[in-house]
């Protein structure tokens, strides 16, 4: 399983690589670059899931069915 994932910003395009969580969903992101909140989009359960290179840990092992916890 990958931990990393690196988050990439729809306004300002600023890339960073973030640990993510394996205790749960994180559903907000503050963007270094640029300031803008990033949020899940919908249908996505956190914003790794929307913005990152990587899912999130839970849907990496149960797919797309599954649901943060």
């Amino acid at each position: 399983m990958q931990l990393q994932s690196t988050l990439t910003c729809p306004a300002c395009g600023h890339k960073t690589t973030e640990t993510m969580p394996t205790d749960g969903c994180q559903f907000f992101y503050d963007c270094k670059g640029c300031g803008t909140r990033l949020k899940p989009n919908a249908g996505d359960c956190c914003v790794f899931c929307s913005y990152g290179s990587v899912a999130c840990p839970p849907i990496q092992e149960n797919g797309k069915s599954a649901c943060c916890g």
